[in-house]
């Protein structure tokens, strides 16, 4: 494969454009996810059971379903509920619940300064967020952000991907979607195991520190580092991009 300049941006949003403390969001999610179940007449221990084999099912897909039909497929044989009948009656709770758990992030206005750089620059923008969520809960992320879904060419969801990090289908279905190669894209994330792993595929990577997740202390050091602020300054002194 040639290598080319880069013109697109890959952004991971949880700690990354969105400086969010994860081991206080996960759990936090884990109970309101329960607790709203538990209100419209679930058991929670199997809600809680149904929904980490539903999460570990998407991490482990082969890519024959998307995400959210694998999930739902675990979900249902786990816990015996009607997934689309669940999905139906728990959709509020992204309209709700979710949003308390803004309480974990601490959104800095830098997240939409450098999106807005790389795009006036022209670089293509994506949306590189682990497609774990439904399309409300990712949206609602955004917005904590205070960036907007038409700001990205590509936003990753569970409803339209076949693949979750760190497996490479991910990256590939993204190159795909946005028909481009490897070597003119950079990902930029904080997590080493989900992000960085986009190198091996030939992209530029830049490892965002602030909030970092390093879960088998692997060396950094063939990396781009830097906090949000070094991420800004660096998308400041990126060249123009010509496509």
């Amino acid at each position: 494969m040639t290598t080319q300049p880069i013109n697109t941006i890959l952004f991971d949003l949880d700690g990354t454009l969105l400086p969010l403390d994860q081991d206080q969001f996960i759990p936090d999610y884990f109970s309101r996810f329960v607790v709203k179940g538990q209100e419209l007449g679930y058991s929670p221990g199997l809600l809680a059971t149904a929904l980490q084999s539903g999460i570990n099912a998407m991490v482990q897909n082969d890519g024959s379903l998307t995400n959210k039909e694998r999930f739902d497929q675990v979900f249902e044989k786990v816990c015996g509920i009607n997934a689309a009948e669940f999905n139906e009656r728990f959709a509020p709770f992204y309209e709700y619940e979710f949003g308390l758990l803004k309480r974990h992030a601490t959104p800095s206005p830098l997240a939409r300064e450098i999106v807005h750089e790389v795009k006036e620059k022209g670089y293509t923008v994506v949306l590189a967020t682990n497609p774990l969520f439904p399309w409300q809960g990712t949206k609602a992320r955004l917005g904590w952000a205070h960036l907007e879904s038409s700001q990205f060419s590509l936003v990753t969801t569970y409803e339209d991907f076949h693949h979750a990090k760190p497996n490479l289908g991910y990256y590939r279905q993204i190159l795909q979607q946005i028909g481009k190669d490897a070597s003119s894209c950079l990902m930029v994330g904080n997590d080493v195991e989900e992000d960085m792993v986009a190198q091996v595929l030939g992209m530029e990577v830049y490892l965002v520190t602030d909030y970092l997740i390093n879960r088998k202390d692997k060396s950094v050091a063939s990396y781009r580092t830097g906090s949000l602020q070094d991420l800004a300054t660096f998308c400041e002194e990126l060249p123009p991009c010509n496509h």
